[in-house]
């Protein structure tokens, strides 16, 4: 585990100022203890000798007094600055993690990913406060405060100094042996905070399901002892981390004794004079003090460390690069052709889609069938962008749609995948349209007004996340009403009857009907007959064993198109 990072500063350039910032605060830090040792050497050995007035007494008191102020002052600046630092990397960096497992895809998600994404990017990252406001400082005095004190030890007397510089290597070296014990433990409670949660948002995405078939306290025996081992895990650190403090606190209060006794002889001795020897018994702590405070706090916050590993682990997974720019073409005339498309399934030997060649023409309803697992949905991953195929292209217009700009392309686009993406809000917030007159058309044609109708507040009732408060096939719905007032030429629907009755399923025909007679390019994947009739052309997509599909090659297409 590294004190620093210099990952911190490639994925949170937020990092940079508030370093320099802590620079500039440990060298005025410093200025001010020395200034304020001297003040009270001066006025104490004056008072010894006998050879101070009452005046430059107060005056030094008022000094001191002054000194002491503005060191509160810059430590209350320095923890506020800290803290929001702290808040602003910790933002970026859950901003970069969403944003790169994303990139990722769903397949990386699904292999058990999305569970420990969540966890780190929540109470995960939260332990990272810890080592901005606490650790940090202290780590970059280190670097600053105890070389500019040590060149006024050594400049007061040069004895001290060195027997100072003996005396600090002890330190580390006690940090190090205790060090890689917390490192351990830290990465453990990590582990453990992740199984936890693991455990806990699969049980809440599938309660309903347990309740249905009674068995909601079946899993409460595994949670309790997941919940245990983390407490365990926790107490472990807070141990260590305890022990460490006090070990710490042991070695540099021997050092400064050591420091202190052989100042005293050498003062008795008259080897030395008050001024100094009390100047250098004050500026020995303050030598100690960041080194102490970092092994203090380099345990408080190990946990905030452990979780930024985890998060450069994610955000360093290489991503497959799209750095086409290309201009999208028009929607309305170009046709989207597949050729030869393969994709391997994640750690079988499945090819789904297997050499996919097919077309889908503008402003026509193309329905993608197939058996289950046969790559309909992956296809339309690849469509969209978010897959990249093993094997084949992808054309929009006859320009390859690796060399289009995504984000264009994505702004023709509105899909309605089988679990709509639903944020907590009101059910207009989650539209994203103010027109009244238009979403109450939208929502007729989409038979949503009927929903609408057993809503306590209409538009403005409140939706949980993902959507709670609303049926599986009111959320498909209001999805539905979602891509229809949106405007976007192509519009992609995964199953969209598959929740719903003969009566609802009639609404989203007529609705897919609509779209096509307003010149949008409607693409469905259905099991039904009934959405198959209502198509211009239907694509059926095949799998194959990666035997099966080496030994036919791509001269045999593995999918037909059927036009109407």
């Amino acid at each position: 585990m590294k004190p620093f990072d210099p990952r911190l500063l490639k994925y949170a350039a937020q990092t940079r100022k508030y370093i320099a910032f802590l620079v500039a605060v440990g060298f005025l830090a410093t200025l001010l203890v020395a200034v304020q040792t001297f003040l009270i050497s001066d006025a104490l050995s004056s008072v010894f000798y006998h050879r101070a007035a009452p005046q430059t007494t107060a005056r030094a008191a008022i000094g001191v007094g002054a000194v002491f102020l503005l060191r509160a002052c810059l430590h209350y600046l320095q923890n506020s600055v800290a803290h929001r630092s702290a808040l602003r990397v910790i933002g970026a960096l859950r901003e970069k993690v969403l944003t790169h497992a994303a990139a990722l895809g769903e397949r990386w998600l699904a292999e058990g990913n999305t569970a420990a994404a969540v966890t780190l990017v929540t109470r995960g990252l939260d332990d990272l406060e810890a080592y901005f406001v606490s650790f940090l400082p202290q780590l970059f005095l280190c670097a600053t405060a105890m070389p500019m004190l040590l060149l006024i030890i050594f400049w007061l007397d040069w004895i001290s100094a060195l027997t100072v510089i003996f005396c600090i290597p002890l330190v580390p070296l006690f940090m190090i042996l205790i060090g890689k014990m917390t490192a351990n433990y830290s990465q453990q409670r990590l582990a453990a905070m992740q199984q936890l949660g693991s455990q806990l948002l699969d049980l809440l995405a599938g309660l309903t399901t347990l309740k249905a078939v009674g068995r909601e306290m079946g899993p409460e025996k595994k949670v309790r002892e997941l919940g245990n081992a983390f407490t365990e895990k926790t107490m472990q650190t807070l141990y260590v981390a305890f022990l460490s403090g006090a070990a710490l606190e042991f070695i540099t209060t021997l050092s400064t004794a050591i420091i202190a006794v052989e100042v005293g002889f050498r003062m008795v001795a008259g080897q030395m004079l008050l001024f100094e020897g009390l100047a250098v018994i004050m500026l020995t702590p303050e030598v100690f003090k960041p080194l102490r405070e970092v092994g203090t706090q380099f345990h408080a916050s190990a946990d905030g460390v452990a979780a930024a590993e985890k998060t450069f682990g994610i955000l360093e997974i290489p991503l497959t690069p799209h750095s086409g720019k290309k201009p999208l073409p028009d929607p309305d005339t170009a046709v989207i052709r597949f050729r030869d498309l393969c994709v391997y399934a994640p750690h079988r030997t499945t090819v789904a889609p297997a050499h996919l060649n097919a077309e889908i023409l503008p402003r026509r309803v193309t329905v993608l069938k197939g058996k289950s697992g046969a790559g309909k949905s992956t296809a339309v991953s690849v469509l969209l962008g978010l897959l990249n195929p093993d094997s084949g292209t992808v054309t929009v217009g006859g320009i390859p749609l690796s060399e289009l700009d995504l984000h264009s392309w994505w702004e023709q686009i509105a899909w309605v995948p089988q679990r709509p993406a639903l944020v907590a809000g009101t059910v207009a917030e989650n539209i994203g349209v103010s027109d009244p007159e238009k979403l109450a058309r939208a929502a007729h044609l989409t038979g949503f007004d009927a929903v609408l109708d057993t809503l306590p507040a209409g538009w403005e009732t409140p939706l949980g996340q993902g959507g709670v408060g609303l049926s599986v096939g009111q959320r498909q719905r209001l999805a539905l009403t979602r891509a229809l007032v949106s405007g976007k030429k192509i519009i992609i629907l995964d199953e969209p009857s598959a929740h719903l009755d003969s009566v609802s399923e009639e609404y989203i025909l007529n609705t897919v009907s609509l779209l096509k007679s307003r010149g949008h390019t409607v693409i469905v994947i259905a099991h039904r007959k009934a959405v198959e009739k209502r198509a211009d052309s239907i694509i059926t997509v095949c799998s194959a064993t990666r035997t099966e599909q080496s030994d036919k090659g791509s001269k045999e297409p593995g999918n037909a198109l059927l036009p109407f």
